[in-house]
Parts: structure tokens; sequence; C-alpha cells
């Protein structure tokens, strides 16, 4: 006979089971459920971007809409009179002169201008990115084809790409005695992993600052002319500006009219739509990327607008955790909510006062700080 020996603990439950003598089932009553732990996340702190920033001479009516549309994200704008190189607002300061981030797709503006003036691709020329794709110069920056890119990289060279990065004034300080701002940097070497690619479509290897990004959007808004950009703090700075270059861009005559086509693209049926204007024509060029020496989203949007009085170059940068608010989009949405403000303010509308010239230099003597 097999003998089963029961655990007094199993025993225990079938005493709880069983019936009384009349073979009734006694109804149990199911233990009280403990209560779940709430758990209850605490909203991320609001940031202020503008928090120690030094506002003396700046135009506080361009400031207010870059703030504005700024708003709250981690992020950096600078505004540039392209005709001159003067600054004219820089939100969130610390962020903009510090050492460089990666470029992004941005660096597509580089590798554009380098590719038409040593003529390794014609703008017009459709260039097979996959079996059943092909874009030319126009729509490969309206739509930033990292592929389209890659290939022209490739073709380049890194030589080639280094030498008109630094033309275009890329690792260099693009400002001049402003003595908080940092270079950003160029690459020494070819990319070892990813090639051209890598380095011509997506920015390896770069660190650019959004003034330096400035520099070089205002070089191609006024037809290739890169001034030092000068950040005037006092009244007397203003009254004495005279703008200084630093060097005439060595270009194909018409590489910058091709590139500024794909720009304009861009912004009306591209990557960089929610900048759109109707009343106001911009170009502009998005980038989208992760710096993984900060584990951190990139957002980016150099651009200008193309108007008879005031016309500006917007650089919005953007960095943070999340890629679906800091990526090339949504800085073109808030470049465009700056355009937009001034629009509606009439900023771009002449005035009777008109700038004084000095040879082939606009020289503008006195210009006046707003609101103050």
């Amino acid at each position: 006979m097999k003998r089963y020996i029961f655990a007094p603990l199993i025993l225990a439950g079938l005493v709880q089971f069983a019936g009384p003598a009349t073979g009734q089932q006694k109804k149990l009553t199911p233990a009280p459920k403990k209560a779940a732990a709430l758990t209850v996340r605490k909203k991320a702190p609001p940031i202020d971007p503008t928090l120690g920033d030094n506002i003396d001479g700046e135009d506080l009516t361009i400031r207010r809409a870059a703030v504005d549309a700024l708003g709250d994200r981690a992020g950096s704008v600078v505004v540039v009179d392209p005709s001159n190189g003067r600054v004219l607002t820089v939100v969130n300061q610390k962020l903009a002169f510090q050492g460089g981030y990666i470029p992004c797709s941005t660096i597509k503006l580089v590798t554009g201008l380098a590719a038409l003036t040593e003529r390794v691709v014609e703008p017009a020329a459709l260039i097979h990115t996959t079996r059943y794709t092909t874009f030319n110069l126009t729509t490969a920056i309206a739509h930033s084809d990292n592929n389209y890119f890659g290939i022209l990289g490739t073709r380049l060279g890194f030589e080639r790409v280094q030498k008109y990065a630094q033309m275009l004034g890329l690792g260099e300080k693009a400002g001049l005695d402003i003595p908080e701002e940092q270079a950003g940097a160029i690459p020494v070497e070819p990319p070892k992993a990813g090639g051209m690619v890598l380095q011509t479509a997506y920015g390896e290897g770069f660190l650019v600052t959004p003034l330096e990004l400035a520099s070089l959007v205002s070089a191609i808004a006024n037809g290739g002319t890169l001034y030092y950009l000068q950040y005037p703090r006092t009244q007397a700075e203003i009254d004495g500006f005279a703008p200084k270059v630093k060097r005439q861009l060595d270009l194909a005559p018409t590489s910058i009219q091709d590139l500024k086509e794909g720009m304009r693209g861009a912004v009306d049926y591209g990557t960089g739509r929610l900048a759109n204007d109707p009343a106001e024509a911009i170009y502009g060029k998005t980038g989208t990327c992760t710096d993984f020496r900060m584990y951190s989203h990139m957002g980016w949007f150099g651009s200008f607008n193309d108007v008879d009085h005031n016309r500006l170059a917007v650089v919005v940068m953007l960095t943070g955790p999340g890629s679906r608010m800091t990526n090339g989009p949504v800085a073109a949405g808030v470049a465009g909510s700056i355009y937009r403000a001034l629009s509606d303010q009439q900023y771009f509308v002449a005035s009777s006062a008109s700038p004084k010239k000095e040879g082939d230099l606009e020289i503008i003597t006195s210009y006046p700080v707003r609101d103050r």
C-alpha cells in the first residue's frame, strides 16, 4: 500500500475547502487585494533658455520674437544681419558660445557647394540613390537625402571636403572679439567607419557652433561674403559699427544660386515646411541626428529670408533626450514662428531711413536698438 504524506499546510488548505458534515461547501471570502502602488511621474521643471543672457545692445524686437518662438525648449537661437555680420540677438548664450555640436544634415550645405565648385555634379543631373529613386541637387537638399550627399562626398574625397569646410568658416571662431565664443572643429582625418557618407551627409566628425552656422548661411544669403560676426553691446559700439570681411568665398559663380533653389524647396515642400511664411520667401536647411558624445538628439535649422529691408539669417539649434520634439522640422517651426511674428509687426517693411554705402559694403552707421 502506498503511503501519502500530506504537509500540514496542504491539509490546512483541504480543511479550508471542506464544508460541514452535511456536505455543504463553505463559501470562501477572498483575501482583500492590496492597493496598487501609484507611480507618480514628476513633470520636468520648465527650462528657461534665457537664463544668464546679457541683452545689452540687442535688437529687442527680434529677441522677443525669438524667445517666444523657442519657449521652454532646450536650445539656442542666433539671428544675424547677413549684409554686414552684425549679431542681433543670441538666445541661450551659454549654449550658443560653448564648443560645437554635430551639425547633422546642415553639413550638406558644405557638401553641395564643394561638389558644385569642383564639378563633381551638375545641378540638374539625376543620381540614382536606390534602384527606383533619383534626385537632383534641388530635390536632394529639399528632402535631405542622405544617399545623394553620401555619393557626392565619395566623389569629392576627404581632402576636398576639408578644404571647403575651412573656407566656409567651420573649425574657427565666427565672431570678432566675442570673449565667450569657442570654436567648433573639423575632422583631421577620414572617418574610420561609415566612409565619406557619414561625414558629408550626417556631419560625422564635425563640431559646429550656432554662430558658425549663422556665419555660413549669411554668406549664402549675401552671395559669397564671409563676414566676421560682431556683437556690439553698447550704444557707442552700435553707432560705430562697421562690417569686417573675413574672406570672399572662392566658389563657382552659380553654385550659391543652385544651392538656394534647394533651400527654398526645403521650406516650400521639403523637410523645413514648418518654416514656411506665405508673406516672405525663406530659404533653409534642416538637420536631425544624435550627438553620441552627449547622448542627445539634435535638431538644426539654418535659414535666411529674401526681403528688401532688414534681411535676417536665423539659426535654431535644439538639443534634448527625446527625438519627437528635438529634430530639424521642429527647429524649422521655431524659425518660422520668428519670421512670421516679425512679418506681422511689419519689421521687413522698408522705412524712410536708408543705409549708407561705402564701396561694395553696406554700412549701417546707426542701427537703433528697438524698444529699449
